[in-house]
């Protein structure tokens, strides 16, 4: 046996928080599992936290912990779901279903052929998209 009781320690490093998972057993012989948070703030040690898991009530932590992260799985799929079909949603509403076509400027000497107004200003190498809002409210 380890100091303090100790019969297995793990720990994970993550970015100012380490979880230190300490598997003990008390002067009565119990066995336990201690979980604890040990928060890093501006490199100090200033938050330890821990809790205490006694073998008997391992089973219905574990169950609860599963519930947990099988709720956070479908929470995450949902959310997943519904960003994907407001982004086809937009893409509906905003799209005209046609390519968009970009042209190279021509060379010096080249003709150009003339364009009708479809709401694109061009000036130099630069291509303006004028807003559909700016010409309807250009004509009232």
């Amino acid at each position: 046996m380890g100091a303090r009781g100790e019969l297995f320690t793990t720990q994970i490093y993550l970015d100012n928080r380490s979880y230190f998972f300490n598997v003990k057993e008390n002067r009565t012989g119990d066995v336990f599992l201690q979980i604890v948070e040990s928060k890093n703030r501006d490199g100090v040690e200033a938050d330890r936290h821990q809790i205490a898991i006694f073998a008997e009530d391992m089973q219905k932590f574990l169950q609860g912990f599963e519930k947990s992260l099988d709720f956070v799985e479908k929470d995450r799929k949902q959310r997943q779901k519904a960003a994907k079909e407001k982004r086809a949603e937009k893409d509906a509403k905003y799209s005209t279903g046609a390519k968009k076509i970009y042209r190279v400027k021509s060379e010096k000497g080249e003709k150009s052929e003339k364009r009708a107004d479809d709401g694109i200003k061009r000036t130099g190498k630069v291509i303006h998209i004028v807003s559909k809002k700016d010409i309807d409210s250009s004509d009232n």
